[in-house]
């Protein structure tokens, strides 16, 4: 989850919204990635997209069986729509997001029964996720 808040940081550093991921499997990093949607003008390249493509790109599959993506914010609906179809095995969350969250908050698409593979999802775990947004937000208002 430390490798997920640099990631973070370094999207504040940008100026996105600060949240970050990293997939791993069997121990090792398979991919990283922020909140990109404004430097790349695309609503599709939140934390955990970017994280799914590059590690796409690296091994050159689009499924993950058995990896955990390890995520500051609870997964969106277009998020966790996507590491369904990816067969992510775990998420592990750092804060909770009320507002949107899909993996357990306002909704559960990780374990929804009509769809072909669920997810085992673990979280909040890290308060300083939170800390961060909120922090990010105030100083925008």
């Amino acid at each position: 989850m430390r490798l997920a808040l640099e990631q973070a940081h370094r999207a504040a550093h940008a100026g996105e919204v600060p949240v970050g991921a990293v997939l791993v499997a069997d121990d090792q990093l398979l991919a990283s990635g922020c909140n990109s949607s404004i430097a790349l003008s695309d609503p599709s390249a939140h934390a955990e997209i970017m994280a799914l493509r590059a590690a796409g790109e690296a091994l050159g599959n689009y499924r993950f069986p058995g990896a955990t993506l390890y995520v500051t914010l609870e997964p969106c609906p277009m998020c966790a729509s996507a590491l369904v179809h990816a067969r992510v095995q775990r998420i592990v969350y750092g804060a909770a997001d009320p507002r949107t969250g899909a993996c357990g908050s306002v909704i559960d698409l990780a374990a929804a029964d009509f769809t072909n593979h669920r997810i085992e999802v673990r979280g909040p775990v890290m308060a300083e996720c939170g800390e961060l947004l909120r922090d990010f937000f105030r100083s925008r208002r």
